[in-house]
Parts: structure tokens; sequence; C-alpha cells
């Protein structure tokens, strides 16, 4: 089990980044969540299993098909144990 904490930059509000963002974990079996930054980013908090997340860090300077991301930052974290993966 790994966690990782990630701040998603560029265009990611207002393009269905969160949503996406939660069902790609959903298919990738971790958890955590997305929200919204009042700065216009996207923190991503995921724990799971160590190549699950790396999938979803990688999947991130992707994200759905509207999003322009321009940056992503992620550090190690410990895990909150969470139980499902949110959006906020």
């Amino acid at each position: 089990m790994m966690a990782r904490r990630c701040l998603v930059e560029g265009r990611v509000q207002g393009v269905f980044f969160r949503a996406t963002t939660q069902r790609k974990a959903n298919e990738l079996a971790v958890t955590g969540y997305a929200k919204n930054l009042p700065d216009g980013r996207v923190e991503v908090w995921a724990e799971g299993v160590a190549a699950n997340v790396d999938e979803l860090c990688a999947w991130l300077w992707h994200g759905p098909d509207m999003a322009n991301v321009s940056r992503v930052d992620c550090e190690i974290a410990t895990p909150k144990n969470f139980t499902e993966f949110t959006t906020a």
C-alpha cells in the first residue's frame, strides 16, 4: 500500500477532470479523492497498490479530452486508509 498527493495544473477545472479521475481510480482499485482548489488546480490523493497508484499518477498528465494539463507534481504521502475514491 502506498499513497501519493498530486497537484494538477492547467485547464483542469470545468472539464470533468475530477469525475474522470474518479472513474479511472475505480478501474484501478485506487482510493482517495480529487478536489478543486481555489487557485485553479486539482488536488488528487491516491492510495493503493503501488503499480496502480503510479498508473493513475501517469494518467493525470492526460485527464479527460477537454483538459489541458501543464504540470503534475506528486509527492509520496502516508496512507490514510480511504475506503473509496471521492470527488469534493
